[in-house]
């Protein structure tokens, strides 16, 4: 997506550069590919938007219900560990959000090649006060996670957590710099 965004920035600087052109013969060719460029842009925008806005819901997916029964909120983040090798990526890191206390948050898990997921806490930035290993056995089962206590089940696991956490917040921003600039 990164890459998407940063073309259409090239895109529309070079239709910023073509609005000099108000007279003579390449006045309608300027016109014209500034207004698709325009169009172009609304629509990705728009597939982005709705991307991110729609339920993640998933017909044969995994149902992850985390419960917070912790008295501070913590944001959440869920990492599935892919066991295939025709995967592109070992690691899929996704942001569940921020739970309060005493409230839950559903995810939808497509485990067809992962056996495996990490749930990661934070309260505030880089404090990581939450680590499990969760194994799926069965796919075809619920997973009902409350979160009664802060516990790290693993160090190592949990420092190879966080440094994904990190790369999927850089991203994060990245990709949010390059909409800012589009």
């Amino acid at each position: 997506m990164f890459y998407l965004f940063f073309l259409l920035f090239i895109a529309l600087c070079a239709g910023l550069m073509l609005s000099v052109f108000r007279t003579g013969s390449f006045k309608t060719w300027a016109k014209a590919f500034r207004i698709f460029i325009v169009v172009a842009g609304i629509g990705i925008f728009t597939y982005y938007f709705i991307k991110k806005s729609l339920s993640t819901f998933r017909a044969d997916a995994l149902t992850v219900q985390m419960i917070n029964k912790l008295p501070f909120p913590l944001d959440f983040y869920l990492i599935k560990i892919n066991t295939e090798k025709d995967t592109p990526k070992v690691y899929e890191t996704g942001h569940v959000g921020n739970i309060r206390s005493n409230y839950y948050r559903i995810e939808y898990l497509d485990m067809t090649s992962s056996d495996e997921f990490w749930i990661a806490g934070f309260m505030g930035k880089k404090n990581m006060v939450y680590f499990s290993q969760h194994a799926v056995p069965n796919k075809n089962e619920d997973q009902i996670i409350e979160i009664q206590n802060y516990i790290n089940q693993s160090q190592k696991l949990s420092e190879i957590a966080g440094k994904q956490i990190e790369i999927l917040k850089l991203e994060n921003m990245k990709t949010a710099i390059w909409i800012t600039l589009d």
